[in-house]
């Protein structure tokens, strides 16, 4: 398991991955040809990879985004150390805040 400030990274089995997000077109990439896991709203930093692979992001800013990376790869960040991440599948799940009435992920 893997953290980047607010993001939260799974390693998860082939298996485990839904069929309904394995149909999902992935993720088109950023200007820069970069994954972009999750944008900094304030600052503009990004969570990012630039390694071979997809991102599928579910719909509703609440539910799991799903990374495949075949060969593996580094997730960057302005603020942060970067990781490099093992090939395979992961769980990418931003951080969530309670705020009366909902909950929502972390603004950046």
């Amino acid at each position: 398991m893997y953290r980047q400030g607010d993001i939260l990274i799974q390693p998860v089995s082939e298996e485990a991955v839904p069929q309904s997000v394995r149909d999902l077109r992935p993720t088109p990439r950023d200007g820069r040809g970069r994954m972009v896991l999750a944008l900094g709203e304030a600052t503009g930093h990004a969570h990012a990879l630039s390694a071979p692979g997809s991102l599928l992001r579910a719909p509703g800013p609440l539910t799991p985004d799903y990374l495949h990376l075949p060969s593996g790869g580094r997730l960057v960040h302005e603020e942060h150390a970067a990781i490099t991440l093992p090939r395979g599948w992961y769980r990418v799940i931003r951080q969530r805040e309670y705020v009366p009435g909902t909950v929502r992920v972390v603004a950046d």
